[in-house]
């Protein structure tokens, strides 16, 4: 058990949080509890007929109505790195036979830049439904109930995996940002 005189007065985030560690999409936690949910795959249901609207809105309220335990709804910004991208346009580009296609492409490449702009954040946008328990098959229920359940909401869902647990860890310790070297904090 940790000192609580010593963890109080670190200036080390690592000593004051009970995460005991992150292992199979779950953070163990000091006190025996884990953490895991669902990471929901973002669905724009406002492009489809009034009535699917409807059904997936009236199919979601059923679905939270149904949980019947403590959870958090997460929505979490993730960078993206569009390097990738723009070489693929920069290829699309150079391979393009007529003006038309090479204006249109160079169009996306401008806007590419721009997004990357200090002024832009590029970020896909993530959903995740996260509870804690201490019985292992209590959480294995859940996540199948979870997965199970948003599928006749028409919405994808995996378990969370250890890389989403630590940017939703890095997201609300530092803004958002994103933190290679760990949290640093001024002396």
């Amino acid at each position: 058990m940790k000192n609580n005189e010593s963890s109080v007065s670190s200036k080390y985030t690592e000593d004051w949080m009970p995460i005991k560690q992150i292992l199979n999409g779950m953070i163990q936690l000091d006190n025996g509890e884990f953490v895991t949910g669902v990471k929901v795959t973002p669905r724009n249901i406002f492009i489809l007929d009034q009535g699917t609207q409807d059904n997936v809105i009236y199919n979601l309220r059923n679905f939270y109505n149904t949980i019947d335990y403590e959870f958090w709804l997460i929505v979490a910004d993730r960078p993206v790195d569009i390097n990738i991208y723009l070489s693929q346009l920069q290829v699309l580009y150079n391979n393009a036979t007529t003006g038309t296609m090479r204006k249109l492409i160079m169009q996306d490449i401008n806007k590419a830049n721009m997004f990357m702009s200090a002024e832009y954040n590029v970020v896909d946008t993530e959903y995740f439904i996260i509870f804690k328990e201490k019985k292992m098959e209590i959480i294995q229920k859940r996540l199948h109930n979870l997965i199970a359940n948003l599928s006749t909401c028409g919405l994808i869902s995996t378990q969370v995996s250890n890389n989403d647990l630590r940017m939703l860890i890095d997201n609300f310790l530092n803004g958002g940002k994103p933190s290679t070297l760990g949290t640093v904090m001024p002396e």
